[in-house]
């Protein structure tokens, strides 16, 4: 662990974590593919709840410094968390192929960002603070 990750607040760093390991299974419900999905009402709805957790974690990293998302744009925290809002606020508005393409382009890219930034400091080739 970098110099820099070492002295980020640790509940930031357990909230990185757990968001990386939330990544994890909802990566294991993408590879059940589009079709299982869209005809799975279970599986989109666990789906939004991923995101909703999330944004949780988002949510306490908030609360443990208010700066540090706003101080790492490049990791996309805050459309994660704006994510979590519009799904657990506009349940009744759920776009599903919109949350499928959250999913299968924005999760991922999220967490490789976190990996790294959790692993080297760095997020997309510029130091943290």
């Amino acid at each position: 662990m970098s110099d820099a990750v070492q002295d980020v607040h640790p509940r930031i760093r357990q909230s990185l974590q757990d968001l990386l390991d939330q990544a994890a299974v909802t990566a294991r419900l993408v590879a059940r593919g589009k079709r299982d999905y869209d005809s799975d009402e279970m599986l989109r709805l666990a789906a939004e709840s991923l995101v909703i957790r999330m944004g949780e974690c988002v949510d306490r990293i908030d609360k443990a410094d208010p700066a540090f998302v706003d101080a790492h744009p490049l990791l996309e925290l805050r459309r994660l968390k704006d994510t979590r809002n519009v799904l657990a606020h506009g349940y009744d508005i759920v776009d599903h192929d919109l949350v499928w393409s959250i999913l299968v382009t924005n999760i991922p890219t999220v967490a490789e960002n976190i990996g790294q930034f959790l692993s080297t400091g760095v997020e997309d080739g510029v130091e943290s603070e």
